[in-house]
């Protein structure tokens, strides 16, 4: 496999969790942090790949202190992140030493799985660019004024999710740009500096970490996780 590097974002304050501490270092699973459990994913999937961890300034301390009781210190670099996600991403990506794909994930997606690491890496290496994206099960209005709404052709929609990984070179060059509210993932970023962006199959266990239910609903895939296991 070509080099691949990935960056962790884990800049979210964790707002709507209304939670003591940033929802990245909640318990999720034999005393692991969400991010724990995301970063070990990727050390797993990729052994051999430099990974940065993104964080705010003011957690930083905090991170390197569950890094040391969990022995994790020496498999990652960490930097800080900025007042935006694409600020973030930029500061991880200047973190990074030399590669030929990057990997960008969200660090409260801790249930990715190696399985779909690997479907995106190979989709890249054959398009430049990969983004994992599932179908909608739910039906869409798209609100046209006001109240005023009118159906959307959900086959037309799909969910996107990380980790979304690029050439390398491509991502680098996007992310000279200055930066544009629009710019709501990588792939936006990347497209707008004129980059075909490719889909490939995620997966819906791969969640985003949000709320209090969605952090039941990881607990209970965790568990499914270790049955299956179990009985393999």
């Amino acid at each position: 496999m070509k080099k691949v590097s990935a960056i962790i974002v884990a800049g979210g304050s964790g707002t709507r969790m209304g939670a003591a501490v940033p929802k990245q270092f909640l318990p999720l699973e034999e005393g692991r942090t969400i991010l724990e459990t995301t970063l070990r994913r990727f050390l797993a999937a990729l052994p051999e790949g430099e990974i940065v961890v993104v964080l705010p300034p003011a957690e930083t301390d905090r991170w390197r202190e569950i890094c040391r009781l969990r022995g994790l210190t020496e498999t990652h670099r960490l930097c800080t992140g900025g007042a935006t996600r694409f600020e973030s991403v930029r500061n991880g990506i200047a973190a990074l030493g030399d590669c030929e794909y990057i990997a960008v994930h969200d660090g409260v997606r801790p249930l990715v799985s190696e399985a779909l690491i690997r479907t995106c890496i190979a989709t890249a290496q054959r398009h430049g660019t990969a983004v994992p994206a599932v179908r909608p099960v739910d039906s869409f209005r798209r609100v046209v004024a006001g109240e005023t709404s009118e159906p959307a052709d959900r086959e037309t929609l799909r969910a996107v999710q990380t980790p979304q990984v690029f050439r390398a070179d491509l991502l680098r060059n996007a992310y000279r740009a200055a930066y544009r509210p629009e710019f709501t993932d990588d792939a936006s970023v990347v497209e707008a500096a004129g980059e075909r962006v490719m889909l490939c199959e995620g997966d819906r266990a791969n969640l985003k970490i949000t709320s209090p239910e969605d952090l039941v609903v990881a607990r209970a895939l965790l568990e499914i996780e270790k049955q299956k296991t179990i009985t393999t």
